[in-house]
């Protein structure tokens, strides 16, 4: 029997403007234009009314994960606990699929059921999440959902920058008080900054891992590169089994390893440096983080605290839950990478493997490179390498503030330690406060 995830909370009305109720299921408002800034992927704090807050709720000035670790999950992360300093504080990790897949889902629909789930137990009043654009399918458009059968239209991946927090103030406007959001790590690093002064009642938050982000013109570059009709892919997914997943709007399928994707044509500045030097792969402060990575061929559920585990009993029946699995080594895939980011940071070319070659590695990886856990950890290790060598090529005053002291663990096997000025002195973090219990 699935718990009552709203229970004590079926009598409360929603409020009278509900989009529900004016036949806009899907809203999203007129948005104020950004304020400059020089590292931004515009989560849309700096679009609300109070746009200096962006000081206090960027995790691109000075991000404090401990405290705000503390806050969330009642404690920081513990390198002494099997993988937290890799993916954060957790309470368990699964792997996870619904037994009957949704259609149109990027894997079964885990993050569409869960948010399906808040809406119709009357948990929350609305969900805040993205939308395709009406003219490009690859374009993210924040939206507040309020009806569950509406979800369904925000199934699949997005790539772009949208200012999804700009609707955290019309959302309280029209009465929202219990709310659910669906967002990425540098958007939920701000939310939760900031979470203390919102106001809201109740807030779930269902965090999806960010690898690297780029804007959606740049992407359409990216797909042209893969196709001679890029217009007709409708799908894409970077799988945990070294390979890229195209799906066509003819029906067909094709899959290209990794190894022989174009990714050393692009551009050095493909990937924004924002994105470049982001610290937060597994999205630490949601209450569960929604991935791929370590669930080989699955996705890879990161429970973190007891809000997390009543988003997964939403499920109830309806999804297979199964130990993560971990084999192969890391070191020597992240320490090729780290060649190449080096060769990049400074201006090199990267190195090519030559073509003959492509296919033998591209057979062997999946087979005995880093699969499971290990791959998550590889991806992770691998974004830290990438913070500290672009940081020092292209910013390096934000060292210092900007990379926090377990991401100089995880790169210190690697040969890179904090050089002079490079590190702050960590900061005790503070007591929990109003947050969910552990």
């Amino acid at each position: 029997m699935r718990p009552d995830a709203g229970k004590g909370t079926r009598e409360r009305m929603r409020p009278a403007d509900d989009t529900a109720l004016t036949g806009a299921p899907l809203w999203s408002p007129p948005l104020a234009p950004p304020a400059h800034r020089d590292l931004c992927t515009d989560c849309g704090i700096s679009r609300t009314a109070d746009a200096a807050r962006c000081a206090r709720a960027c995790q691109f000035i000075k991000p404090d994960y401990s405290n705000l670790e503390t806050r969330v999950h009642g404690r920081a992360r513990d390198p002494s606990r099997p993988d937290e300093l890799h993916f954060g504080p957790f309470r368990r990790m699964v792997r996870a699929a619904l037994k009957s897949p949704l259609a149109g889902a990027q894997w079964t629909g885990i993050t569409t059921r869960i948010a399906e789930q808040l809406l119709q137990s009357n948990a929350v009043d609305a969900v805040l999440t993205m939308a395709p654009a009406p003219d490009d399918r690859w374009r993210p458009v924040p939206v507040l959902v309020t009806r569950a059968s509406d979800l369904a239209q925000c199934r699949g991946m997005r790539m772009g920058y949208a200012p999804l927090l700009a609707l955290l103030e019309p959302a309280a406007a029209r009465g929202y008080r219990r709310l659910a959001v669906i967002g990425i790590p540098c958007q939920v690093y701000a939310l939760r900054a900031l979470e203390a002064e919102l106001g809201f009642e109740k807030l779930y938050v269902i965090g999806t891992p960010c690898s690297d982000n780029t804007t959606t013109e740049r992407f359409h570059e990216f797909l042209a590169l893969l196709s001679p009709q890029p217009d007709t892919i409708t799908y894409l997914e970077f799988r945990a089994d070294y390979h890229v997943e195209i799906r066509f709007a003819d029906g067909t399928q094709r899959e290209i390893p990794f190894l022989q994707l174009p990714l050393s044509t692009l551009p050095g500045d493909f990937f924004p440096l924002t994105c470049r030097t982001c610290v937060d792969y597994t999205n630490v402060l949601a209450d569960i983080t929604v991935g791929y990575m370590g669930g080989q061929g699955e996705q890879w559920l990161i429970v973190r605290n007891a809000r997390g585990e009543e988003l997964l009993a939403l499920l109830g029946d309806d999804v297979r839950l199964s130990e993560p699995g971990s084999a192969g080594k890391r070191q020597g895939a992240v320490k090729g990478f780290m060649a190449n980011v080096a060769r990049a940071a400074g201006g090199l070319p990267l190195r090519r493997m030559p073509n003959w070659l492509r296919p033998i590695v591209a057979w062997l990886m999946p087979r005995v490179g880093p699969r499971g856990l290990e791959f998550a950890r590889a991806r992770v290790e691998m974004k830290a390498v990438e913070t500290v060598l672009h940081l020092r090529r292209e910013a390096q005053r934000r060292l210092r503030h900007m990379v926090p002291a377990h991401v100089w663990k995880l790169v210190e096997p690697y040969g890179l330690t904090p050089q002079a000025g490079e590190q702050t002195v960590a900061r005790v973090a503070d007591p929990p406060h109003d947050a969910p219990p552990p």
